[in-house]
């Protein structure tokens, strides 16, 4: 084989994206036996290889005895560790680079950022910055975009801002970046000003900056923006595009505008694996369980393979559905897929046994788990908890604390729950302050509810209605419906009106719209029919002529 030719078959062997390890020691040994053995390219395309193998030990053997490193060869390193989430190894080499010959580039500042954001380093993070700007690589658009995109990412929306304003003639990658940053800190209005001044400084939106836009809108009182977004991307022709479709379809199923996200979907030329994930999803979400059974078969049938955080959503569609028979058939198909064992998947597997009746299996589930964790716990808890097995619940949350394990909101979430169900009063209020005190942990919604509930239904309404109105102002309406379906169930008109009328000071239409009827009912058991008909009237205008529930036929 003449050297040509030998040389041609390197290079295609390297051009290929993966090797496995075996061929990476064989591509090795033949270029250490060639005249390209001290070719610094060849040298960092073994490091990428034996780096991809998960072979650091290797990788870093051949850089530590390679003479002449070039800046690729430092980059292929550093990046090899940081990508294995060896940091400190990473920013050791940097130091290493800056004391030696050769200078890093912008990848390697860019590199770096990305490992010490993945790191949650934010003072790490700073460093590379502040010698990026003194070695000039600041405003470089890649640099400077791995830098504010590490910046969104850890929270430091501010920093990335003053960046980003900082370099001149930012591309469109860029923006997108600050766009998507934006996004990731919830601050869904600035992402929105971000996008008109790109425009106005004459950039054109890609499938990119759709997207990032798109994934900014998570709230239904948003839906307005999110029909503007996707007219948008209809007027500049990317709605077909798939990766800008599967964002519209997230987007749409998060605005709880479910009929719009099927709609997208629809109009999508073969939809993709995540195209008919993000619409099972918001089927689930929007609590049209059947609907996203339905497509999870139709994936099946296709032959696509979801993801673990795809299959825990349909097992939670079959826990609301109470569909044990479904349920067990997706375990089966997650034990084919080698899922079973996913935290995510296990835990969602607990909860719909739980939730289907079916205890036993969700015991044994719970106590095959080598490892038990937070969220496995908090599954059996919330399981025995619903099926009425309070005693066995506290046995649970004692082991947990054995085990060092910190409870969350969640777990009290799951123990007030329990406490509900099996209208423990007393223990109830100790968990609550517990939680509080002892863990450190501020009540959030789920936790006032379950607490007024488990007082208004030990018949305690009066001091219900006067905990409710020493909490902070404005009162969800939440916690007031709880108090209020309690009046309910007591018959305790009075209360109820005053109750009522705090839910009706606040709160949307068809939020408030439930409240009514509740209150509407308490009226009816009294015989006050003419309170019954000015509120239903009510109602019914504001559901275009027609009461929520009620068929005429």
């Amino acid at each position: 084989m003449s050297s040509q030719t030998q040389l041609r078959l390197i290079l295609y062997e390297f051009s290929r994206k993966f090797q496995t390890k075996l061929s990476t020691q064989k591509l090795h040994s033949f270029v250490t036996k060639s005249r390209l053995a001290r070719d610094p390219f060849f040298a960092t395309q073994l490091v990428r290889l034996y780096a991809q193998n998960d072979d650091l030990a290797s990788a870093r053997k051949l850089f530590d005895v390679f003479p002449d490193r070039s800046v690729f060869l430092w980059n292929s390193v550093i990046r090899a560790y940081a990508k294995a989430h060896q940091f400190s190894t990473a920013f050791s080499l940097f130091s290493q680079m800056l004391s030696s010959d050769r200078r890093p580039d912008n990848f390697t500042y860019a590199c770096l950022a990305r490992g010490f954001s993945e790191s949650f380093d934010t003072d790490g993070l700073r460093c590379i910055h502040g010698i990026a700007m003194v070695s000039g690589h600041g405003f470089d658009q890649i640099c400077g975009s791995a830098i504010v995109k590490a910046y969104s990412k850890a929270g430091h929306i501010s920093e990335a801002s003053k960046l980003f304003l900082s370099i001149p003639d930012p591309d469109v990658a860029l923006w997108n970046v600050m766009i998507s940053g934006y996004e990731c800190c919830g601050i869904w209005d600035k992402g929105i000003n971000m996008f008109n001044l790109m425009q106005h400084r004459g950039n054109l939106p890609n499938c990119y900056t759709m997207v990032a836009l798109a994934t900014c809108l998570i709230d239904p009182s948003l839906l307005h923006i999110a029909w503007s977004v996707h007219g948008f991307c209809l007027k500049i022709n990317l709605d077909t595009h798939s990766y800008v479709g599967c964002a519209l379809v997230n987007m749409y199923s998060r605005c709880r505008c479910i009929a719009s996200a099927r709609s997208v979907y629809n109009s999508i030329s073969g939809p993709d694996l995540v195209a008919c994930s993000s619409l099972i999803t918001g089927y689930s979400r929007c609590g049209n369980h059947k609907e996203a059974l339905y497509l999870f078969n139709e994936l099946r049938v296709s032959g696509k393979k979801p993801d673990c955080v795809l299959v825990a959503i349909v097992l939670g569609s079959c826990a609301e559905l109470s569909d044990s028979v479904y349920g067990k058939e997706v375990h089966g198909y997650a034990i084919r897929l080698g899922l079973e064992f996913d935290i995510k998947v296990h835990s969602a597997l607990i909860d719909m046994y739980s939730k289907c009746g079916v205890l036993d299996s969700a015991i044994n589930l719970f106590e095959g788990i080598p490892e038990k964790n937070i969220v496995s716990f908090n599954s059996v808890i919330l399981g025995l908890g619903l099926n009425g097995f309070a005693s066995t619940v506290f046995e649970k949350f004692t082991e947990m604390l054995e085990m060092g394990l910190k409870p969350d909101e969640a777990t009290f979430a799951a123990l007030l729950c329990t406490c509900c169900h099996s209208g423990l009063l007393y223990k109830g209020q100790e968990i609550f302050e517990r939680m509080k005190f002892e863990f450190g942990i501020e009540p959030k919604t789920e936790h006032y509810v379950y607490l007024v509930k488990l007082m208004g239904m030990a018949g305690k309404l009066e001091e219900a209605f006067e905990f409710v109105m020493s909490l902070r102002k404005p009162i969800d309406s939440g916690i007031l419906g709880a108090l209020l379906s309690c009046c309910e169930v007591h018959e305790n008109t009075q209360l109820a009106e005053v109750v009522a009328e705090k839910i009706l000071e606040n709160g949307e239409e068809r939020g408030r719209s439930v409240y009514k009827v509740m209150l509407s009912n308490v009226y009816a058991r009294y015989g006050r029919w003419d309170e019954v008909e000015r509120l239903r009237d009510g109602i019914s205008e504001s559901f275009g002529g027609k009461l929520p529930g009620i068929s005429w036929f």
